[in-house]
């Protein structure tokens, strides 16, 4: 197995890319071991020392480090903690550890059109970076949004939501006044 890796605008992150399918649908976050539990693969991730996040996407992995950590030393043990995942056959994902989505039924017509933009239009720019973005509601004229993987904690998540999401946002839907990232 030859896992690639890929630096991502946030130093602090690497994308790895195994090669395979890492998850059929959707992503999953974690922003420490404690939330690893649905997660045989994260959870040996955060078994590293120096290991701060693990985001998995359909088919690629980023994992975050400690600001104290190098990742001339972290990266090899990352790497064989993929290896020796994929090798056992475990999932990545619990089935119960599926990220659950709002239900469309239940969404207005302008959240729809705004979960509709940043799904083809951002998600796919930013998965190339090794993170995601979702959207969690619109209320008032401000759209509230999770930025995930390598986008959390990124220098440039800030001028990416601002100059980025919420112009595009603005320029197709008038009733988006802001943009604000989720914590």
């Amino acid at each position: 197995m030859f896992i690639q890796t890929e630096q991502t605008p946030n130093p602090a992150t690497l994308k790895f890319l195994p090669g395979q399918v890492v998850l059929e649908k959707g992503t999953a976050d974690f922003r420490d071991a404690t939330q690893s539990t649905a997660s045989p693969l994260a959870k040996n991730l955060f078994a590293l020392e120096g290991v701060r996040g693990v985001f998995l996407g359909h088919d690629f992995i980023t994992v975050t480090k400690d600001e104290d950590r190098e990742w001339s030393t972290l990266k090899p043990h990352v790497l064989a903690a993929i290896m020796d995942h994929f090798l056992s056959g475990l999932p990545a994902l619990n089935a119960a550890g599926e990220e659950e989505k709002r239900d469309p039924a239940l969404m207005t017509e302008i959240e729809k059109q705004i979960r509709a933009l940043i799904d083809e239009r951002v998600r796919p720019a930013v998965a190339q970076d090794g993170g995601d973005i979702t959207f969690e509601r619109f209320e008032d004229g401000v759209v509230y949004l999770h930025l995930k993987g390598s986008c959390a904690g990124c220098p440039s998540s800030t001028a990416t939501l601002k100059s980025g999401i919420e112009n595009m946002l603005k320029h197709y839907i008038p009733e988006v006044a802001e943009v604000r990232q989720v914590m």
